[in-house]
């Protein structure tokens, strides 16, 4: 067993697989998907299921690593911004060097910070700096690195 890929529904999934592209060194898997058709809608349980999207290799692994399935559906339901401490999947997490640097380059590209960057040392692990952010979409990631 081994985990594949994480999913973020997207309303603009070229616009977002160029952010995470730019700002965390993704690679795209191809093929680009273009889905339709019984077996999707059956799969999914939508109806007239449709999508199209990307699949980025994460950094820090090899090709066969997981990756981030981003897509968008051609019927959306549109939601408000989650909130960190909103019940089910909550952030996506990327360890960089500095995150500093890495905050420069997301907004750069459209995203924004959503919290302080901070610094605390755990006892046993080492000292770690975070910050929450989100992509132009308003997907929450958290940006960290440890010392």
């Amino acid at each position: 067993m081994r985990f594949a890929h994480t999913n973020i529904v997207s309303i603009d999934w070229k616009l977002l697989v160029d952010f995470y592209v730019k700002t965390f060194n993704c690679k795209i898997v191809p093929p680009i998907r273009n889905q339709s058709g019984a077996w999707l809608e059956k799969g999914t349980g939508l109806k007239n299921a449709k999508l199209e999207g990307a699949h980025l290799l994460l950094p820090g692994y090899g090709e066969k690593g997981p990756t981030l399935e981003i897509y968008q559906y051609e019927n959306i339901e549109n939601q408000n911004p989650v909130s960190p401490n909103k019940r089910g999947f909550g952030h996506i997490a990327f360890e960089v060097e500095s995150v500093e640097l890495v905050i420069e380059v997301l907004e750069r590209n459209g995203g924004r910070t959503s919290g302080e960057i901070t610094r605390r040392k755990v006892d046993g692990v080492g000292e770690i700096a975070f910050v929450y952010a989100r992509d132009p979409e308003g997907n929450l990631i958290e940006l960290q690195s440890w010392k």
